[in-house]
């Protein structure tokens, strides 16, 4: 570069300078999150074997950290794939066995979330670790009961808001809470996909019991199922909660009886002026799942593993970008967020330059990880049961506010346990 110091050197004295603003991986060694997980494996009991629940037995089966000792679903078909993937557990169609088994120590719930409270209570109860799948519940005075019970628990309770263990979202918010936002302005946020949620079954009674998303007396809506963890997102980074909502709903794509809307808008509104307005259709697959963050500085594009920042012309520089990767993002040039980025730096390579400029961890294996570090570990949990409880808090009056077509004020005491 002129002065004796090569572009690799200048790079790495970058990183250290701006610390956390270059990368999550610092923090996570902060946190001790990138250290071997100490003592023996956790044995897990997984409640809930549909395609969800068979993710998690999958991440699971993955883990060094993990052990499935025992799977449950009263759907026999159901615990037979499960099986599949966890040949060597013990299997159960009533939960309450499962929970009364020695052999498991945490138990992770992915059931329906109107199935939700009951089987959270007796895991509580039970002297379980639990990791609840989010939302918490379908409708706040469910999730407020699991919620004070997990607050109260001796055990770890966490929430599977899985974003708040994305290595890409860590390292993206902690460029938020640098500022290089500027004043945030407004999120954009949105879940698409082409996918009536209707499944067909060989009984109308398991039918009935498939297709519980379709009808308002067991369902959340989209978005209390897709867009709670958007909603999450938004709140996290925003660092407040929200204030307002104004909701609309249709069903446009598949009119076959079901009373919950296949599309639906609303805008959340933040303190000061902040408004997130999310969209979700089940009628059209085209722009996926995405969350934009504005700012008078800089905006920000967040996919699930990948991000680019996009910045206004009269912001200033920051360094480092000059070197980073870019690409042409919505017509405009946007900067590579890479959530490994320290660790290529000390390995002699450019960031987004060589190497994969997406996490190494999926955010579901990650929160999994997570959740057995805080068993073993005592780490902090990275959603408790009151972050869980607010983003589905803020979830449901959405969902109420878009079947009404009204506007909902939520209320501070909402929040509270």
């Amino acid at each position: 570069m002129g002065n004796g110091i090569d572009r690799r050197e200048f790079l790495i004295g970058a990183a250290a300078t701006v610390a956390l603003m270059i990368t999550a991986e610092q923090a996570a060694k902060a946190e001790g999150t990138d250290t071997p997980i100490t003592g023996p494996a956790v044995k897990f009991g997984v409640i809930g074997m549909g395609p969800w629940g068979r993710e998690i037995l999958t991440a699971l089966s993955k883990m060094p950290s993990a052990e499935i000792a025992a799977i449950c679903d009263t759907y026999d078909p159901y615990v037979k794939k499960g099986v599949e993937i966890a040949p060597k557990a013990a299997t159960f169609t009533d939960y309450t066995k499962l929970l009364a088994s020695s052999d498991v120590e945490a138990v992770v719930i992915a059931t329906p979330s109107h199935l939700h409270k009951d089987i959270a209570l007796a895991a509580v109860a039970a002297g379980k670790h639990v990791y609840l799948e989010a939302p918490m519940a379908h409708t706040v005075e469910d999730a407020k009961a699991i919620a004070v019970a997990g607050k109260g628990s001796a055990k770890v309770f966490q929430v599977g808001l899985q974003g708040r263990s994305n290595l890409l979202y860590k390292h993206v918010g902690n460029f938020v809470k640098t500022g290089v936002l500027g004043t945030p302005i407004t999120v954009i946020a949105q879940w698409d996909k082409k996918d009536s949620w209707k499944r067909m079954a060989p009984t109308p009674a398991r039918e009935k019991e498939l297709n519980w998303r379709l009808f308002k007396a067991t369902s959340p809506g989209l978005v209390g199922e897709s867009g709670v963890h958007h909603i999450d997102l938004a709140s996290w980074f925003l660092g407040k909660q929200p204030v307002a909502v104004t909701g609309f709903g249709s069903i446009v794509g598949w009119p076959d009886g079901r009373d919950v809307p296949d599309t639906v808008q609303c805008v959340i509104e933040y303190p000061d002026n902040v408004r997130m307005v999310f969209t979700s259709t089940l009628a059209s697959s085209f722009g996926s799942s995405s969350a934009t963050f504005q700012g008078t500085n800089s905006s920000l594009l967040m996919r699930e593993k990948k991000s680019w920042m996009i910045k206004e012309a009269d912001s200033a520089l920051l360094g480092w970008e000059v070197y980073a990767r870019k690409e042409t993002v919505v017509e405009e040039t946007g900067i590579c967020m890479v959530a490994d980025a320290t660790k290529i730096l000390q390995a002699g390579k450019e960031p987004g330059k060589e190497g994969s400029i997406e996490p190494t961890k999926e955010a579901l294996f990650c929160a999994l990880e997570n959740f057995t570090r805080s068993i073993r570990d005592n780490a902090k949990v990275v959603a408790d049961a009151a972050i869980g409880y607010q983003a589905t808090v803020v979830a449901l009056k959405a969902n109420e506010a878009i079947q009404t077509g009204s506007k909902i004020t939520y209320q501070p005491d909402w929040f509270a346990l």
